[in-house]
C-alpha cells in the first residue's frame, strides 16, 4: 500500500481522544464508580431540554437530516444577531476546522499556530500536505500574537487561535486580539484568522475577547463554537462557525451532504433555549476550578489558572506514569505527553464529588511516590 500513500498521510499520527470508562472497566476489572475527567465533558450530563427533544427526533431517525441545517441556523444568527448566511453548521467544530483547511489550503500553502495548542490545527494540514507552523509559547503558555504575526508570510492561508486554549486553559486578552486583528488587516498577506471558541461559556476573565464582537475589524475572522461542551452534547457532534458570506459559502461547497445528523440539530436547537442548564453548568464549573486547583496547591502541584473546564498541571514525575496509576484507581484523566509536555495531564472539571475523588486519588498517587524506595 505505501504507493498510494502519500508521506503526509504515512507519517500523519492520529488524535488520541481520551480513553473511554468502558475500555478502562474492561482492561483494569474494575467494578466499581469510574470517574472521567479527561474529555472536558459536562459533568451534569446533556441539557434536559435537549434529551427530550432528542427522544422525539428519534422517531425520525430513518429520514435524512436537513442538509443545510436551516432551523437551527436559523435560531443561532438570531441568538447572535447574525444574518443566516453568515453561518453555518457541522458534525462538532472539528469537522468545521478541516474544512476550514480543505476549502482555504492547498499543498503547498502554510498555515500558523501555537506549539502547545489544539493538536487538531497540526493534524488537519498535515492531512491536507499543508504546512503547520507551531509558534512557541512562554513558560505562562499563552499564545504569543505579535509572534503569530511575524509567521505570516505569503502562502499562510489560516491561523488559529483556540481561546481558551485546550489543553492549556489561558487565554488571550481583548486587548491582545484586538491589536492582532488591526495589524492582520492592514497586512500585504491576509489569511483567515479563525478564534477557536469551544471553551467560550466557561471563560469568565474581565478582559477575555467574545470574537463575534470584533468581526467588524477584520473581515476574514471565523469565530469556532459547539454544544459539546457547556451544553453537554458531546455525543451528538453539533458544532458552528460564523463568518462573513463569502467565506461561508466557500466553506459550504466542501461540506459534505447531511454532515449534521438530526437527531443533534433538534437537541442543539432545543440546547440553545435551556438557559438556566447553561447557568448552572458554568456556576459549576467556576467553583470546582477553584477546588481543583486549591486541592493540587495542597498536594504541592503546581497547575496554570484556566478559563475552560479543565485544569493544567505539572507533576513530579512524567504524567503518563501518573495516568496509568490513576486508572487503577479508576480515575481517567488526560496525559499531555503527545503535546511535548511530558510532566503534565489535564484534568477536567466534575462535581464537587468528583474532584474530591480524583485528588484523593491523586494524593494516593504522590505518596506512594513519597514511600518508593530511592
Amino acid at each position: 500500500m505505501k504507493e498510494l500513500v502519500g508521506p503526509h498521510i504515512a507519517s500523519l499520527q492520529p488524535y488520541v481522544p481520551g480513553k473511554p470508562i468502558e475500555e478502562v472497566r474492561r482492561e483494569r476489572g474494575l467494578t466499581g464508580e469510574i470517574l472521567k475527567m479527561a474529555s472536558n465533558e459536562n459533568p451534569l450530563g446533556p441539557s434536559p431540554k435537549a434529551v427530550a427533544a432528542a427522544r422525539i427526533a428519534l422517531m425520525e431517525g430513518h429520514l435524512y437530516p436537513d442538509g443545510g441545517a436551516f432551523y437551527l441556523r436559523e435560531r443561532l444568527a438570531r441568538h447572535h444577531d447574525v444574518p443566516m448566511e453568515r453561518v453555518l453548521v457541522g458534525n462538532g467544530s472539528n469537522e468545521l476546522l478541516e474544512i476550514v483547511v480543505r476549502t482555504f489550503c492547498q499543498p503547498g500553502d502554510h498555515v500558523v499556530t501555537s506549539k502547545y495548542a489544539f493538536i487538531v490545527y497540526k493534524l488537519a494540514a498535515q492531512a491536507c500536505n499543508v504546512e503547520a507552523t507551531e509558534v512557541p509559547m512562554g513558560e505562562d503558555l499563552r499564545f504569543d500574537l505579535p509572534a503569530l504575526a511575524d509567521a505570516i508570510g505569503p502562502r499562510t492561508r489560516a491561523v488559529f487561535i483556540a481561546n481558551p486554549n485546550n489543553p492549556t486553559g489561558t487565554y488571550v486578552t481583548r486587548a491582545e486580539l484586538t491589536a492582532f486583528l488591526q495589524s492582520a488587516s492592514i497586512q500585504e498577506f491576509r489569511p483567515l484568522v479563525v478564534m477557536d471558541e469551544a471553551y467560550i461559556e466557561y471563560a469568565d476573565a474581565g478582559d477575555y475577547p467574545d470574537s463575534l464582537e470584533l468581526h467588524g475589524l477584520y473581515d476574514r475572522l471565523v469565530s469556532m463554537r459547539t454544544f459539546s461542551k457547556c451544553y453537554g452534547l458531546a455525543a451528538l457532534r453539533i458544532g458552528y462557525c460564523i463568518s462573513s458570506a463569502e467565506v461561508i459559502g466557500y466553506m459550504n461547497r466542501v461540506r459534505a451532504p447531511f454532515n449534521a445528523n438530526r437527531v443533534g440539530q433538534v437537541a442543539a436547537l432545543a440546547a440553545l433555549d435551556d438557559v438556566e442548564f447553561v447557568r448552572s453548568s458554568v456556576a459549576v464549573n467556576r467553583s470546582g476550578r477553584v477546588q481543583i486547583m486549591q486541592g493540587l496547591d495542597e498536594l504541592g502541584v503546581s497547575a496554570w489558572p484556566s478559563q475552560a473546564n479543565f485544569v493544567l498541571c505539572r507533576l513530579p514525575r512524567r504524567g503518563v506514569e501518573v495516568y496509568e496509576e490513576l486508572l487503577d484507581r479508576g480515575v481517567i484523566v488526560r496525559p499531555m505527553a503527545g503535546y511535548g509536555l511530558a510532566e503534565c495531564v489535564r484534568i477536567s472539571v466534575g462535581t464537587p464529588q468528583q474532584n474530591l475523588k480524583m485528588l484523593s486519588a491523586l494524593r494516593a498517587v504522590l505518596a506512594a511516590d513519597d514511600h518508593a524506595p530511592r
